[in-house]
This record gives C-alpha cells, sequence and structure tokens, in this order.
C-alpha cells in the first residue's frame, strides 16, 4: 500500500510517503515513485521526494534481502526519466538495514522445565527488553553461545514476565543448560529502542564493540532509575 503523508500545499519542499515494511522487491518502490508524477505538479516549491524505509533485512538463514546496488539504479532511473523529477533530491529512511544485524541481546537460562510437549528454558528477561516476538510475531535467530558444540534439542524459550512472554516456540538450539548464554540476532533495531521499565524491571547495559574492543556505552539499571522523575 502506498500512503501519502502529506496534504496539498504548494509550499511544502518535501513529500514523505510510507511504502511498506520488509520490502525485498526494489520494483516497489519504483512503483510508488509513478504514483508520486500525478502528484508532484501541486507541489510547486518541491525540493526532495522522501521514500522512507522497509527495507528488508535477512532475520533467518535463508532469509533474502534488499539489493541496495539495484534499488539505487533503478530509483536514479526512474527520477531522471521524468522532468519534473530529475531535479529532486532523494531520501531514504534505511534505520533498520543500517543497524538490525549491528545489535546483539544476550541473555542468560535461569531454568529449565521439560514437559511431555517441549522443553521450556526460561531465561532471565521478557518482553519489556525484547518486544518483538511477542508484538508481532516476528523472528529472532537465538544461538546457544556457551554450548554451541552441544547436541540439538528443541526448546520453547520464554521471558520472566507472567504473561505472553514467549520469544520462539520449539526453536533448534545446541544442548541448553541452566546458566548458559542465549544471544539474540538481529537487535540493533527496534530493540533497546522499544524496551521499558514494564513490571519495575531493569533495562539491561549496552556494550559496544569497537575495533574488537568491548565498551560499556550504557549502564544496567538500578532501583533508583525506577523512580527517577517521580515527585511523590
Amino acid at each position: 500500500m502506498l500512503q501519502v503523508v502529506s496534504a496539498y500545499d504548494i509550499n511544502i519542499t518535501n513529500l514523505h510517503i510510507h511504502t511498506g515494511s520488509d520490502i525485498k522487491d526494489v520494483d516497489v518502490f519504483v512503483k510508488g515513485i509513478e504514483v508520486l508524477f500525478d502528484i508532484i505538479p501541486h507541489f510547486t516549491q518541491l525540493k526532495s521526494i522522501d521514500l522512507g524505509g522497509g527495507f528488508k533485512v535477512a532475520y533467518k538463514d535463508d532469509d533474502p534481502s534488499i539489493n541496495i546496488e539495484e534499488l539505487a539504479e533503478k530509483v536514479l532511473q526512474t527520477f531522471e526519466s521524468n522532468e519534473l523529477t530529475k531535479h529532486l533530491q532523494i531520501w531514504f529512511e534505511p534505520g533498520k538495514f543500517l543497524v538490525s544485524e549491528c545489535g546483539y541481546f544476550v541473555t542468560k537460562v535461569n531454568v529449565l522445565k521439560e514437559t511431555s510437549a517441549t522443553t521450556f528454558a526460561g531465561i532471565n528477561s521478557g518482553f519489556n527488553h525484547l518486544i518483538r516476538p511477542m508484538f508481532y510475531d516476528s523472528y529472532h535467530r537465538i544461538e546457544n553461545i556457551t554450548n554451541s558444540d552441544g547436541a540439538e534439542k528443541e526448546y520453547t524459550i520464554t521471558g520472566n514476565i507472567c504473561e505472553t512472554d514467549t520469544f520462539a516456540w520449539s526453536r533448534p538450539l545446541a544442548e541448553v543448560r541452566e546458566g548458559d548464554l542465549l544471544v539474540f540476532y538481529n537487535a540493533g533495531a527496534y530493540g533497546f529502542e522499544m524496551s521499558s521499565n514494564y513490571n519495575a524491571r531493569f533495562k539491561p547495559a549496552e556494550v559496544l564493540v569497537e575495533n574488537g574492543k568491548p565498551r560499556l556505552i550504557r549502564k544496567r539499571d538500578v532501583f533508583e532509575d525506577l523512580l527517577r522523575g517521580q515527585i511523590l
């Protein structure tokens, strides 16, 4: 779906459209631009077109991702093919595409529970730290980095908040033991940014790895952080 955000106004200098999310077909952007050809004449002061973001990133090993080189080539060709757009600046908002793979969310296994249906691995986190799987059933690759050579077995990864707090159902992982560290991939986008102190839970620390060396860039919450800003 193409949604034009701006209303007709001859004084507008930037036109912003929302093309969608998880877009892997660059022709989707081309079609969006072509729709604008009929609208652009109403904006005589227009200087730029913001095509937004929504670039597809690979959350699974076999996932496709958008071809940036092809996108740049086709978008530029489309803009230059029309006298009304050939002079305009082309803007994008590729936040998720740039940072998704840069972030890793590391958790610790607190408890294991065997049932007839599945083996639960309870971790020291919850949807207040990474809400995407619970919010819209998003997939994050998970790996046992403590016992990476262990025999593979299926686990249901659950959080420590007593609600619908399940990160993954029946996920194949190297054998998980209490105390093992599980890493969630693609946590750089919509991870910490969507986190909260729900249920009076602390937010985790953030560590930046720069030139192969770890550096603390955000401290882990303490109790006083939960009361910050409270007057009474």
